[in-house]
């Protein structure tokens, strides 16, 4: 099994930045994983925000956060990051740190293994 848990969700003003962090504990261990990010507004489909492959060479965005958010990673410390710049109020959503069992993946189906979730709030 792998752990996923998030932290640095919050209450910003549009126009600021957030960074959101997440780590991977467990089968982790040796294996090579992909990590990404969700966002989820109730009522609304949930949107695959970002990803970052094993060796962090490759990355997807989506559209609406492209040029804004910077998705990074430690491995060493199986941390993942989101800086999210220039927020903006449609920004605001619940934000799940996933972790894949592959090198490299933007399948959202792979992306398994889902954190509990960080809430961020963009006033704007």
């Amino acid at each position: 099994q792998v752990q996923v848990a998030e932290s640095g969700g919050g209450l910003v003003q549009a126009g600021d930045s957030l960074r959101l962090s997440c780590t991977a504990s467990g089968r982790t261990l040796g294996s090579t994983v992909s990590m990404g990010w969700f966002r989820q507004v109730p009522g609304k489909e949930r949107e695959f925000v970002a990803a970052i492959s094993w060796s962090g060479g490759d990355t997807y965005y989506s559209e609406p956060v492209k040029g804004r958010f910077i998705i990074s990673r430690e491995n060493n410390k199986n941390v993942v990051y989101l800086q999210m710049d220039t927020l903006k109020s449609e920004d605001t959503a619940v934000y799940v740190c996933a972790a894949a069992l592959a090198p490299w993946t933007t399948r959202e189906d792979d992306y398994e293994y889902r954190g509990p979730g960080t809430q961020v709030i963009v006033s704007s």
